[in-house]
């Protein structure tokens, strides 16, 4: 991935700026729900199977065969991997003939994985930070 891949910001929003020295953001119950449900999605994602099946379904629909042979990994594995992504609500399932096909549940998570993508190519690649 290049540089120029990288995308803005959710929505367009701006990440919100702190001063140095100033109070840290209270975490209100409902932050604390938000902020929650963000570590569950990161946790789910943290796995480099479920990361490789988000990765691909960010490029269109697939069947468990397409996405098998895209991660590398066993068939009952994917499936598995494939069964909790789908109870999360992370992607989603329609029947075409036989077959199920996948994709990915919203744009935010295609755009959160490649931004992960994205820093690890700054990281291997030795390049430099920016906004």
């Amino acid at each position: 991935m290049s540089a120029g891949r990288h995308l803005a910001g959710a929505h367009g929003a701006q990440p919100a700026r702190v001063a140095p020295g100033a109070p840290a953001a209270q975490v209100t119950p409902e932050r604390g729900d938000r902020l929650e449900a963000a570590a569950s999605v990161l946790a789910l994602l943290a796995d480099r199977t479920r990361l490789a099946l988000m990765e691909r379904l960010g490029r269109g629909e697939a069947d468990v065969t397409t996405l098998t042979e895209a991660c590398g990994a066993a068939r009952p594995s994917v499936s598995q991997h494939l069964a909790k992504l789908r109870l999360a609500g992370l992607v989603t399932t329609r029947k075409d003939g036989r077959r199920v096909v996948y994709a990915l549940g919203h744009g935010h998570l295609r755009r959160l994985v490649d931004e992960a993508l994205n820093v690890a190519d700054h990281q291997l690649g030795s390049l430099p930070p920016h906004d």
